[in-house]
């Protein structure tokens, strides 16, 4: 009995299995909260004595494995501490588990108290501090003009021994009193009241915070110990590059945009054919207004968001943004006449009889002025959002647009007016009611939008912009005498101009699919023949990928500047960081495989390809309060950077499968190498991810500790971060079973292995709510359609490749690698 037991508990098989079952138990509570609530799946998966037991067999199997196969007499270092700095991360969280304390403190100004409330599943109970805290005051700051917060605090006294301090709370600033922490979680309605949650886990967090501290220093070793698994590869894989061969991947990508449809010949020639002039649409575009969030931009930029919502476009005919949002304001009863407004359902066209495709603004009025789309969509309002049918969300997409064009014909929106004195900093369109100005503001508020746009239809027939132009500058020299209050920094409103015009990501994502392209057939024609003028155009098609590189990294610089964080806080600013992040990963491994840079490069571009998608929204936004953290910049630039570099072993993986199917007696030794190398590559860039996502999910556990004192909430990001770290632990431990030890098996692990990412950044965001949800967007789906396609080409190329793995792969290329 304890010999089986001891072959069980340090078997291999045995740490797939429950890292399996882990991973599997995990993805269903996911579910199990959408549907049933968080209290729920923490009750039957989260902390359910069948979990804690789980992880308990982890810790055990890891424990006879080290002894069983003597891993400290070989000194793999590296791997000791890792594997057992996770242990010492459960036992701390064990220990806050079991000792921790955790509530909530409400007080109102003028209120004191030392009693916090504990919640549980079914009841509440109070537990009394050993010192008390008064509210003082509670403030909450918004960005200038909006109801959007950009900060909240709560002013305290906390009386301890005999002794008062003046202590304040705010996000991500915690105030620490004999081992209990405040967090500022949210605030009362009325702003009289804050909400604070108490968290006290000193014993939990020293452990934990040791246990994180281990596992850098674990791999550290791991990827600078000379017996760790990634030098042992990097050797190996220098042996081979020695006699390397350059192969051929059928690995092409085709990228087609739709062009908008052309509107109405006759209305669209008559608009195009008063033009407004490019310098003065530039002057008018520069002129900074208060977007409805707060944040200070160039009508350049408003006029690109309402552009690209409106007609999906950056251009309509010949006009660009600001020239169209200039002649929009100018003739109006022109624009009302032509069908741009971009509208892709059939169906609702047909129902309302619109123009297929683009529909203009006075098609939405019957003859007796009466708004058709009215019905329908109140029943569509009347609905909750799930049992909302595509009819219904395209007529709710539509009436948005049509409520933009008629706010901007009817001049709201352009928050062009300062307001002196102003408490909350708000500036005005000319379209507001403006009964507040007085004197001679309110005689240049109420008529210069008027007089503006009388010079610009005079100059449309004159050509003459001379006293449009100088309107333009008196309203310039308005906002500058009268919104002194809003700190507008001219260097910034241009950077934002020119970070607009130049449409960096773009011409990147052009760059990426065309260079990378080239690289892979230039591949194949060096796998034929080893041309010096061949290779000579490849090594110069690197510079210019190094080159589209550093542009891609001064977008991202510039948009850093202009928004003042790091821009990697939302879904597109996301999906830019992780092209980047790709095509690194590829240039760190450009000498080791020009196909991995290839494949990387075009991986870039598809990124970029899908982040310019209609539903990407690239709008820069203020931050919330709690992301005005630089646990953000750092946690979200691991993790993300981690996706890349598992992007790159899906495509490897990918590329291999596919050699595999062609593989034949007369080319069976060249392909067999190819595969055997990228394998290595694939390994390799694994490990790399691994860590990355390792370290980004517990640098995450860490902000969260810091700002709202918990490390892990079970939120459904949180979990599928888990997920993924766990799913791509079981594909690099594979090879440690003597039957999964082949390279079909983890080049296809790598691809099914991508799904998890796939879910953890997509799947969480639209499919699962959570408080780490980017927000949902009925578009998106759109995107999935692509992935089942690949997913079935996935499977018909694996099916293929394991048909023939077993009849032309030798023995050498199935030990690729070797055991620990």
């Amino acid at each position: 009995m304890k010999s089986t037991l001891e072959k069980f508990f340090s078997s291999y098989i045995t740490t797939i299995s429950l890292l399996l079952i882990y991973a599997f138990g995990l993805a269903v509570a996911t579910f199990i909260e959408k549907y049933h609530g968080t209290m729920a799946a923490k009750a039957m998966i989260y902390y359910s004595p069948l979990f804690f037991l789980l992880q308990f067999l982890l810790v055990i199997n890891f424990i006879a494995i080290v002894v069983e196969r003597h891993y400290l007499k070989s000194k793999k270092w590296g791997l000791i501490v890792t594997h057992f700095a996770f242990i010492v991360i459960l036992s701390g969280a064990l220990v806050s588990h079991l000792l921790g304390e955790e509530g909530i403190l409400h007080l109102r100004e003028g209120e004191s108290s030392n009693r916090i409330a504990i919640r549980t599943a079914d009841k509440t109970t109070f537990h009394t501090l050993p010192f008390t805290v008064e509210l003082v005051k509670f403030t909450l700051t918004r960005y200038p003009g909006s109801a959007s917060p950009s900060s909240y605090e709560s002013e305290l006294l906390v009386h301890v021994d005999g002794k008062t301090t003046h202590e304040r709370v705010y996000m991500n600033n915690v105030l620490d009193v004999k081992g209990y922490r405040f967090f500022q979680a949210s605030y009362d309605q009325d702003e009289q009241g804050t909400i604070l949650s108490v968290n006290r886990d000193v014993a939990g967090r020293n452990i934990t915070y040791t246990g994180y501290l281990m596992l850098i220093i674990g791999f550290i070793f791991c990827f600078a110990g000379k017996n760790s698994r990634f030098m042992q590869l990097s050797r190996r894989l220098k042996e081979l590059r020695n006699n390397s061969l350059v192969i051929f991947c059928l690995f092409t990508f085709g990228v087609m945009q739709a062009e908008a449809k052309p509107a109405s010949p006759s209305m669209m020639e008559a608009v195009q054919k008063y033009v407004v002039s490019s310098g003065h649409a530039a002057q008018f575009g520069s002129l900074p207004i208060q977007s409805v969030n707060g944040r200070m931009i160039p009508i350049n930029t408003f006029s690109s968001e309402v552009l690209r919502k409106l007609h999906k476009a950056d251009k309509i005919g010949n006009l660009n943004s600001d020239q169209f949002l200039v002649s929009l304001l100018a003739l109006p009863d022109m624009w009302v006449q032509v069908p741009f407004i971009s509208m892709s359902n059939k169906e609702l066209a047909s129902y309302y009889d619109l123009t297929e495709g683009e529909c203009a603004y006075i098609e939405m009025f019957d003859s007796n002025g009466n708004y058709k789309l009215q019905e329908k969509l109140e029943e569509a309002y009347n609905k909750i959002p799930s049992e909302r049918s595509r009819f219904d969300k395209d007529i709710l997409k539509l009436d948005e647009q049509i409520n933009i064009f008629h706010q901007l014909i009817n001049y709201q929106m352009l928050n062009l007016f300062p307001k002196k004195d102003d408490p909350n900093h708000k500036w005005y369109s000319p379209g507001d009611d403006l009964s507040m100005f007085s004197g001679k503001d309110s005689m240049f508020v109420s008529h210069i939008m008027g007089w503006y746009l009388a010079e610009v239809q005079e100059a449309l027939n004159s050509g003459d912009w001379k006293k449009a132009d100088e309107m333009v500058d008196m309203i310039s020299k308005y906002q500058q005498v009268r919104g002194n209050s809003v700190d507008i920094s001219p260097e910034k409103i241009q950077a934002e101009i020119k970070y607009n015009q130049m449409d960096v990501f773009r011409q990147c994502k052009k760059g990426y699919l065309i260079l990378g392209g080239i690289l892979l057939i230039l591949s194949f024609v060096l796998l034929f023949s080893q041309q010096r003028w061949i290779k000579s155009v490849v090594w110069i098609l690197g510079i210019a990928v190094f080159a589209v590189f550093l542009f891609h990294m001064y977008g991202m610089g510039m948009r850093w500047y202009i928004a003042g964080y790091a821009p990697w806080s939302n879904s597109y600013e996301t999906m830019v960081y992780v092209a980047w992040a790709t095509v690194f990963a590829g240039l760190l491994f450009v000498r080791r495989s020009r196909i991995t840079f290839a494949l990387a490069t075009l991986f870039g571009g598809i990124i970029l390809f899908v982040s310019g998608l209609s539903w990407m929204d690239p709008q820069i936004n203020p931050l919330v309060p709690v992301l005005k953290s630089p646990w953000l910049m750092f946690h979200v630039a691991v993790i993300v950077a981690a996706y890349g570099f598992f992007g790159i072993c899906c495509l490897i993986g990918l590329t291999n499968l596919v050699m595999m199917c062609l593989i034949k007696e007369n080319n069976r030794i060249m392909l067999s190498a190819r595969i055997r190398e990228l394998s290595i590559i694939n390994e390799m860039s694994m490990l790399i991810g691994l860590a990355l996502m390792t370290i980004g999910t517990f640098l995450g556990a860490v902000w969260a500790n810091e700002s709202w004192g918990r490390y892990w909430g079970w939120d459904p990001k949180e979990t599928w971060a888990l997920i993924t770290m766990v799913v791509y632990a079981v594909v690099i431990h594979m090879r440690l079973i003597k039957s999964l030890n082949n390279p079909w098996v983890f080049n296809f692990g790598s691809i099914i292995a991508f799904y998890s990412v796939l879910m953890t950044f997509f799947g969480v965001n639209y499919f699962l709510s959570g408080m780490h949800s980017y927000g949902q967007n009925d578009n998106v789906y759109g995107i999935f359609i692509y992935l089942y396609i690949y997913v079935f080409i996935v499977l018909i190329v694996g099916f293929i490749s394991f048909r023939k793995k077993f009849q032309f792969l030798s023995e050498e290329i199935s030990n690729t690698s070797e055991r620990k």
